[in-house]
C-alpha cells in the first residue's frame, strides 16, 4: 500500500543539458537540431532527438538520421559554469539539496510552505528563477518518493512541470511501462514480458517471491518496492563518491596493444589525480569495455589495502586489459572506462609491510601540484605525447 505523505522532494533535472547551452549561447542554433560531439554524440537538443539520435550514438549514424543537425565541438568550461549557477539556485531554493549529476538533484522543501509557499509553488518558481538567471530550460518533478519525482521529472519532459500527490500515484505510476523502474534494463525487461509482466502495475500485482524467482531475490525486492510504492530515501546533503570514473570512446578503428595502453594510462591519470585531489584512496579497480559487437564486460581486481598511487593502480589496470585480451582481439574494442571504487578518506593509514621507501607517493604529489600550477599538459607521460587528449567530462565537486 502506498503511505500517505506529503510530495516534498522535487527531482529538477537540466533539458538536453549540453545542447540547451549551446543553444543559449548562440541564437542561430535555437530551434535547430544541435549535435555536441564529433565522434561520438555525448548531448542532443530535442529537435535532433525527434529524428532519433540519441546520447553516446556513433557521430556517422546521427548525421545519417538527422542530416541537417548542426554538430559542435564541446566545451566542458561552460558546461561547468553552467551547472555551478544551477546550482546556486538549488541552494537558494533549500538548504537540502543532493546532488546526482552536474545537470539534476533531488530538493527536499517540507517545511518551507510559511516562508516558500506548497512544493508545487516553490518547483514553478524554481523553473522560472533557472531560466531568468541561468537561461536554461528545467523540467521538475514533484512527489512524495526521490523514485517518484524522477519519474515525474522524465515524464514531464521537455521543460515541464509534474505534482504526482500522494493519491494519485497509482494512477501515474502503474499504467507506466516495466522500463521506467530503476534496476530494469534490456535484459530483465525481456524476462518480464515473457512472462506477459507490462507495465509497472503488472509488478505490483505479482507477489514477491514469485518476482524473485524471475529477476533474483534482491532485483525481486526492489522492483516490488518500487511499484508498491516503498521508497525510504532520504534527500542527503553532503554524499561523497562511491566511485571515481573515466572513459574513453575509442570509435570502431581497430586500436594496437599499444594504443590501447597509451588510453589506459591516460584515464589512470586521470582518475587517480582526482582520487588525491579529493583525499580518497580506492581499493577496488573496475574495467569496463563496450566490444565491437556492442556487447559489455566488466572484470574487477580488489586489493590487500587501499591506496591512490598512479603507479599501482595502473598496474592492475593493465593486468585487468591483458586477461580479456583475446576477447578484445577477436571483438574488437570500441570504448574502454575504469572506476575506482571501495573508497575510503585518505586518513594516516598504518604501512604494510614490508615498506617501500621509494613508493610513488611523492612523485604523484609532485606532479599533481605541477599540474594544478601549470596546466594538466603540463607533466605528461611519454606514451602519450602528440595524441589527443580525451575530454574530461564536467562533475560535481566531491
Amino acid at each position: 500500500m502506498f503511505v500517505a505523505r506529503a510530495a516534498n522532494i522535487l527531482h529538477a533535472d537540466l533539458d538536453a543539458f549540453y545542447a540547451s547551452v549551446e543553444q543559449r549561447d548562440d541564437p542561430d542554433l535555437r530551434g535547430r537540431p544541435v549535435i555536441v560531439g564529433m565522434g561520438v554524440v555525448l548531448a542532443a537538443s530535442y529537435e535532433a532527438k525527434a529524428h532519433g539520435v540519441r546520447t553516446a550514438m556513433g557521430g556517422r549514424q546521427a548525421r545519417r538520421l538527422c542530416p541537417d543537425a548542426v554538430v559542435v565541438s564541446p566545451r566542458m568550461s561552460a558546461y561547468s559554469a553552467a551547472s555551478e549557477a544551477v546550482f546556486e539556485v538549488f541552494r537558494q531554493t533549500t538548504p537540502l539539496v543532493e546532488g546526482i549529476s552536474i545537470d539534476e538533484a533531488f530538493l527536499d522543501v517540507g517545511g518551507l510552505a510559511l516562508i516558500s509557499g506548497s512544493p508545487a509553488d516553490i518547483a514553478a518558481r524554481l523553473r522560472r528563477e533557472v531560466l531568468r538567471k541561468v537561461g536554461l530550460p528545467i523540467t521538475v518533478g514533484v512527489a512524495r518518493t526521490k523514485f517518484l519525482a524522477k519519474v515525474a521529472s522524465a515524464v514531464a519532459k521537455p521543460d515541464g512541470l509534474l505534482v504526482v500527490e500522494p493519491d494519485r500515484e497509482q494512477e501515474f505510476l502503474h499504467p507506466l511501462p516495466i522500463e521506467r523502474l530503476w534496476g530494469v534494463g534490456e535484459k530483465t525487461a525481456v524476462k518480464l514480458r515473457r512472462r506477459g509482466i507490462m507495465t509497472v502495475g503488472d509488478i505490483a500485482l505479482v507477489p514477491e517471491r514469485s518476482l524473485a524467482a524471475i529477476v533474483g531475490p534482491a532485483a525481486g525486492r526492489h522492483l516490488h518496492a518500487l511499484a508498491t510504492g516503498r521508497d525510504p530515501r532520504r534527500v542527503v546533503v553532503g554524499v561523497r563518491r562511491h566511485s571515481i570514473g573515466s572513459q574513453h570512446a575509442l570509435g570502431h578503428r581497430s586500436r594496437t596493444p599499444a594504443e590501447l595502453d597509451a588510453v589506459v594510462v591516460g584515464i589512470i591519470d586521470r582518475v587517480t589525480r582526482r582520487l588525491r585531489a579529493a583525499r580518497r584512496v580506492a581499493r577496488t579497480v573496475v574495467l569496463r569495455l563496450r566490444f565491437g559487437d556492442y556487447t559489455r564486460a566488466t572484470r574487477s581486481h580488489t586489493l590487500a589495502e587501499p591506496t591512490s598511487h598512479t603507479g599501482q593502480l595502473l598496474t592492475v589496470a593493465r593486468s585487468l586489459v591483458a586477461a580479456v585480451g583475446p576477447t578484445i582481439e577477436q571483438r574488437g574494442l570500441t570504448l574502454v572506462g575504469v572506476a575506482l571504487s571501495n573508497l575510503e578518506d585518505d586518513d594516516p593509514l598504518q604501512l604494510p609491510l614490508p615498506i617501500d621507501r621509494h613508493g610513488g607517493a611523492a612523485l604523484d604529489a609532485t606532479i599533481d601540484d605541477v599540474r594544478d600550477r601549470f596546466g594538466t599538459r603540463a607533466v605528461t607521460r611519454a606514451v602519450l605525447l602528440n595524441r589527443d587528449e580525451a575530454l574530461v567530462m564536467p562533475m560535481l565537486p566531491d
